[in-house]
Order: C-alpha cells, then structure tokens, then sequence
C-alpha cells in the first residue's frame, strides 16, 4: 500500500469480512499501525481492521564451505540485547573466506521475520495514536520476538554472525 486511496480500500474489504494480504514499507511490524494512520486511514479503523502484521529482512548465511567455530566478546553479545553471562561458553561461526564465498564469509541469505499480532490492550494504543516504539515496546511484552532476537536465535544455530544481524537491524 502506497497511498491513502489503496489503504481505505484495504481497511473497508477488511472490515466487512475479506482477509486481506498486502504489502506495506516500515521499519517493524507494529510500525504499519503508525504508517497506515500516517497515510490518512482513522486510528479506530486500523484497530479495528488490523489482526496482524508480519515484518522481515533478508540476512547472509555463513558460507557452508568456510564456516568455522568462533568465541564472540561478552560486549559484542551484549550489543545484540542479551545477556552475554548466558552465552560465554556458546561456540558461534563465522566464514573465513573462500573461492566459494568470494571471500566474503558468507553465501546465500536467509529471513528473520517479527509477528505483530493485536490484542486488545495494543488496539486501544493504536486508538489513541500511541507512538510506534511504545506500541512496539507492549507488543514485545506481550510476546512478540523483534526481528534481532530472531535473528539471534539464528545466530546461535550457526546460521549468521552477530555483525550481520546488527547491520540489518540497525534501525532497531
């Protein structure tokens, strides 16, 4: 949805009972409930209309064929937002770099994705034109895992590296 028009039209056929998919650009998904108020739809209509909204980004993986083990520093895991006491004895990877990777240490991408989903503590919010970061900050409360704590998860797998998780969310 670019324009208002588009956006109206979505809220309506949501509203009289069509499940509607659609695109939407903002930095996370709590932020479509500030964008589509920002492009003219009426704060109790996107609370009304809205049941979710579903954010991703693309990350590299760890190139398979240069993938080696790596201990991070406890500040370099506490950048990411947790605690680097739990995670002190965890073996990561990185890629070195190879002819495979172009000597990037990575090859390949993979998603790391956040689900919004309304409740009714977070419609009255949308309502009352809360902010983007505190809507953000209840739905976390709520149980929402923020696209840099899946892209943690993922790291910790060995998929990705904390620098490349940090340079996708940086906006986060």
């Amino acid at each position: 949805m670019r324009d208002q028009e588009t956006a109206q039209a979505a809220i309506r056929a949501a509203l009289t009972g069509h499940l509607v998919f659609s695109t939407l650009h903002t930095n996370d998904a709590p932020g479509a409930t500030v964008r589509l108020i920002d492009m003219g739809v009426k704060p109790f209509l996107v609370a009304s209309a809205l049941n979710a909204a579903i954010g991703q980004r693309l990350i590299r993986r760890i190139c398979s064929s240069c993938k080696t083990p790596y201990t991070y520093k406890p500040q370099e895991i506490a950048a990411v937002g947790v605690d680097p006491k739990e995670f002190l004895d965890h073996e990561f990877a990185i890629g070195r770099g190879c002819a495979r990777c172009s000597n990037s240490g990575y090859r390949g991408r993979t998603a790391i994705h956040e689900i919004f989903v309304m409740d009714s503590e977070l419609r009255q919010m949308v309502i009352r034109r809360e902010s983007g970061n505190r809507i953000k900050a209840v739905a976390v409360r709520h149980g929402m895992r923020p696209l840099r704590m899946d892209g943690w998860q993922k790291c910790l797998r060995g998929d990705t590296t904390i620098e490349e998780i940090m340079r996708v969310t940086a906006l986060d």
